[in-house]
């Protein structure tokens, strides 16, 4: 019998000191077992009247004659046509049995309704609880207690070589399982400067953004977020969130519905052969700090421009883009070491971890929906207030029946700008003007298709 005849009928994958097939991992019991836990994510802009540019005048527009001419002839203001429904679809998983969603921030971005759907065909209106940009992850949330809980690893302990599975619902195919391996661990992409990515062989295509990546223990130890390919489609690169980094920064949006992150007040650069012969290193490692902000907690600290990191908070820095994401997941107010070379000579300096700036920003940017008598609303994004030629202001993406607000007459797609003659710049704003007011009558000024609009709530 020749070897390619053992190798078919032997079930070996070869001879000579190589694996028998019978050592390949079976993922079929692990897919049984979490199958339940992943779920298929719809994310629907609804159509408004607020993207899109037509020389049409309003029918609502008191024009005289003079007017018309101008505007058709290229001197009026043009009023914003219709937009289409548009939908994205996603994946995700439970974290929990609350209902607890994690999937991705590019999934859900711009959802006026969001839609999550089990494994047993049933549908569920989901709230956006927060969302991070930075990082890519979204936290939503279904009504329904007992949601089956997935079991969540520890991505510190992946290393490369290890098998992984990926479930999710490429181009709309749902519960699709691909497998690979870890190709590496902490990569660092253009776009992901506090994501110390997971790098797999594992078949990621559109529509799996969000589904979970595990371990041969059944664990999720990543998200998956994205992929590297000049077509758009699978090109063996794709990337996945270590589940360290989503459940950080998910329990910061589940508690205070935004993420914040430390911040240590240096600009770093990388260092190169030359670079490391120059400081006398015996290698390229560290992050070479480039420049110091003013009143930092570097410049605190004493650091200097010059100085290479080599260590943070007890973790090596082998490369400038690893420090970025440890700075990161630290905690504002926590007290950290960091090992130093100074003109040659090695050191060790503490400081105190201060906070990014932007996280009080994303307290007003991140999408978090406020439900008060009757009326849910949610902060404008980037592209809606563009159309609307606003900087502040929330829209009102539900009213419920027979409420309050029903009943004073708000609609779904109103711009809410003021409550009692206080602007209303965002959520958090909205939220003051209506506590402990219930006894009150609000003069709540809106904008509705253009026009401004008085309603009392």
């Amino acid at each position: 019998m020749n070897i390619f005849k053992r190798i078919v009928l032997g079930g070996l994958l070869s001879i000579g000191g190589w694996a028998f097939a019978s050592e390949l991992p079976n993922f079929t019991k692990l897919i049984k077992e979490n199958a339940k836990t992943v779920v298929q994510i719809k994310s629907r802009t609804l159509g408004n009247t607020t993207s899109g540019q037509s020389k049409i005048p309003s029918p609502h527009s008191q024009m005289m004659p003079e007017d018309l001419f101008k505007y058709f002839f290229g001197e009026g203001e043009m009023r914003p046509m219709p937009k289409r429904p548009t939908n994205t679809h996603g994946s995700g998983f439970f974290i929990d049995d609350q209902g607890y969603v994690l999937t991705g921030t590019h999934v859900v971005k711009n959802g006026d309704e969001i839609t999550v759907s089990t494994t047993d065909q049933k549908e569920y209106v989901a709230e956006l609880i927060g969302m991070d940009e930075r990082t890519d992850v979204a936290l939503l949330k279904i009504n329904k207690k007992g949601t089956p809980a997935i079991k969540i690893g520890d991505s510190d302990k992946l290393e490369v070589g290890d098998w992984v599975l990926a479930i999710g619902s490429p181009f709309g195919f749902d519960y699709t399982a691909t497998k690979g391996i870890v190709s590496a661990v902490s990569r660092s992409l253009p776009d992901g400067a506090y994501v110390p990515f997971i790098q797999t062989d594992a078949a990621v295509n559109p529509g799996s953004s969000g589904g979970p990546l595990f371990n041969l223990k059944g664990e999720v130890v990543g998200m998956n977020s994205q992929i590297y390919s000049r077509t758009g489609f699978f090109n063996g690169l794709s990337f996945a969130i270590p589940i360290n980094t989503a459940m950080h920064i998910a329990e910061q949006l589940k508690t205070k519905g935004f993420a914040s992150r430390g911040w240590l007040g240096v600009g770093i650069q990388h260092i190169n052969q030359g670079l490391a012969d120059s400081f006398g290193l015996d290698s390229p490692k560290g992050a070479l700090i480039a420049s110091i902000s003013p009143d930092s907690p570097a410049e605190k600290a004493g650091l200097e421009v010059g100085d290479i990191i080599l260590q943070f908070d007890g973790k090596k820095i082998n490369k400038s883009s690893n420090l970025p994401p440890l700075v990161g997941a630290v905690n504002a107010g926590k007290k950290v070491s960091l090992d130093i070379i100074r003109l040659g000579k090695k050191k060790t300096i503490n400081t105190v971890i201060g906070e990014l700036d932007e996280g009080h920003s994303q307290a007003s940017n991140n999408k978090k929906t406020v439900k008060d008598r009757g009326i849910a609303v949610k902060n404008l994004n980037t592209q809606q207030k563009t159309d609307a030629d606003l900087d502040y202001g929330v829209i009102v993406t539900k009213v419920d029946d027979n409420s309050k607000a029903d009943k004073a007459g708000f609609r779904r797609g109103d711009i809410i700008v003021s409550i009692d003659n206080k602007k209303i710049k965002d959520v958090k704003a909205f939220r003051k003007a209506l506590k402990n007011k219930d006894d009150k009558t609000l003069a709540v000024l809106l904008i509705r298709q253009e026009r401004s609009l008085f309603i009392p709530l």
